[in-house]
């Protein structure tokens, strides 16, 4: 896959649902078809390595075709651009810091939907205090560390006490699969924004469209009131 995402064509509708229904066979088929669809990721020109129910009902989704690969020990958090303070957190450092616990429903655009996850973290809006934007600032710039995913969030959504740099899920540490060691959450939109293997915080002057935005889907991704989406769930 590329590291270019300028360069990956635009995940369609009916290669998302057909997934999705793979996925679904893969219960009940078991390795043949999980053999099949791991044939089909590698062939798979959007980036989408899989959808396949996942612990807790998530499913799994990469735009690189593969997980990025930090430890606790080496991991680190960068958070600079138009701040005073800029610096680099570890993981320890970000475990020092005061803690939030948030359950909340993640859902993501495409229908699907976890009930109830049990999330903690550090508050967006502690670090970003912490590195003093300066009178310039309007946005955040996230980037993953897989090289590609991008996020922006206005800096008055960065601050809403439900957007966190999670660390942990369900109690335990968060695993690769599920973005750690760290990742965004933003609790109240769409789970396209709630970056996974986050390794940069860029404090900007205006909010730039991230991955999923610059092919179509809603700068403001709001659960519900986005995407042309209701916010039922489906199964």
């Amino acid at each position: 896959m590329t590291d270019d995402p300028t360069s990956s064509r635009p995940l369609g509708r009916r290669v998302v649902l057909g997934l999705l229904a793979l996925g679904g066979l893969g219960i009940v088929a078991g390795r043949a078809v999980g053999d099949g669809l791991a044939v089909l990721a590698s062939k798979d020109p959007t980036g989408l390595t899989a959808a396949l129910p996942g612990a807790a009902g998530f499913r799994y989704y990469s735009v690189t075709g593969d997980e990025p690969v930090r430890t606790a020990a080496d991991y680190r958090l960068e958070v600079r651009g138009l701040v005073a303070s800029p610096r680099s957190w570890t993981l320890a450092e970000l475990g020092a810091l005061p803690q939030t616990d948030l359950v909340r429903d993640f859902q993501c655009v495409t229908g699907w939907r976890v009930p109830d996850v049990a999330w903690s973290g550090v508050l967006l809006r502690d670090l970003l205090a912490r590195a003093a934007p300066g009178p310039s600032a309007r946005a955040v710039l996230l980037r993953s560390f897989d090289g590609v995913y991008t996020e922006s969030l206005s800096l008055e959504q960065a601050r809403r006490d439900d957007v966190l740099v999670a660390t942990r899920l369900g109690g335990a540490e968060l695993s690769r699969s599920h973005g750690g060691p760290a990742r965004l959450l933003v609790a109240p939109m769409y789970g396209y924004k709630s970056l996974k293997w986050l390794g940069e915080i860029e404090v900007t002057d205006r909010v730039e469209p991230g991955y999923w935005e610059q092919r179509g889907y809603d700068v403001d991704a709001w659960v519900g009131g986005s995407n042309g989406r209701s916010d039922e769930p489906v199964a």
